[in-house]
């Protein structure tokens, strides 16, 4: 019996009614909507697409949005000088800053320079910090959307194998931390691993996030299992796929996410409840 289908786009949608409404009675009571600024460097194509998503579904919840487009030769200094000037604006609750950035742009300065209450994407080391001692704040969008995604099976997750394939800053990493929370006994794995298949094999959870098109395969699948697909892979045939066989899979697994409409979703409605939650906590 084929896997029942995870749906990022509902379940995305119900969490932006929530952060809508939330909006709306900030604003009935007489405070100013929460404001996202939204920073891109250069002309990448992925990159314009997700910023242009995240700025129209701001729009959409009543999040007043900060359009910053710089240029591709913009410097460190100048994209450091444009943070701080952020950081001190009383109108900016949430600050992002799209990745990848040009090579002469070290990501994790500008990360670190940051206010990490005002760290959206929840990469901050204090966010990440918070996360590691269980007192989570402003948490990784990708991560923390796949746990209200395994939520809505309603599947008790705690005490079950969960593998991540991807040990990224960006989701391998948090998304351990966040299996940690929920009770799940959680296995990283990596480009160095040994017999990757025998790691997967074993999961009642697996979550798949190492951006190539199709690496896990359906047959690895642990029969019942969870698989929660990150992967989001455009081939030379226009078609996009995940990092898991999708067919074979589903003939194996409980429960999947498409691709697309399972995680991407859920990782920009996440990203604007972060922003109502800054919004929230100072006061603003």
């Amino acid at each position: 019996m084929a896997a029942r289908l995870i749906d990022g786009n509902r379940i995305a949608a119900t969490l932006r009614s929530e952060v809508r409404a939330s909006v709306a009675q900030r604003i009935a009571a007489g405070q100013r909507a929460p404001g996202l600024a939204v920073v891109l460097i250069g002309a990448n194509p992925g990159s314009q697409i997700y910023v242009r998503n995240k700025r129209k579904a701001c729009i959409e919840v009543g999040i007043h949005s900060f359009a910053h487009d710089l240029p591709e030769q913009t410097t460190q200094a100048e994209l450091l000088a444009l943070v701080d000037q952020l950081n001190a604006d009383s109108r900016v609750d949430g600050i992002l800053v799209q990745l990848p950035l040009p090579a002469h742009i070290d990501a994790r300065t500008v990360i670190e320079r940051i206010d990490p209450h005002k760290d959206v994407d929840g990469f901050h080391p204090y966010n990440i910090g918070r996360l590691l001692q269980r007192a989570p704040l402003l948490r990784p969008c990708t991560p923390w959307g796949v746990i209200r995604l395994l939520k809505s099976t309603q599947v008790n997750v705690r005490g079950l194998n969960a593998v991540v394939v991807g040990a990224s800053s960006i989701v391998g990493r948090p998304m351990a931390l966040e299996l940690l929370l929920v009770g799940s006994t959680v296995t990283i794995c990596h480009s160095p691993t040994r017999d990757l298949a025998h790691h997967v094999e074993r999961a009642d959870i697996v979550v798949a996030a190492v951006g190539k098109s199709e690496f896990i395969k359906g047959a690895w699948i642990k029969p019942g299992a969870i698989v929660i697909d990150v992967g989001f892979n455009r081939g030379t045939d226009g078609k996009v796929r995940g990092d898991v066989e999708f067919e074979p899979a589903r003939e194996r697994a409980a429960w999947i996410t498409p691709v697309p409409g399972g995680v991407g979703p859920m990782t920009v409605a996440t990203l604007l409840r972060n922003t109502q939650q800054a919004a929230e906590l100072a006061g603003r």
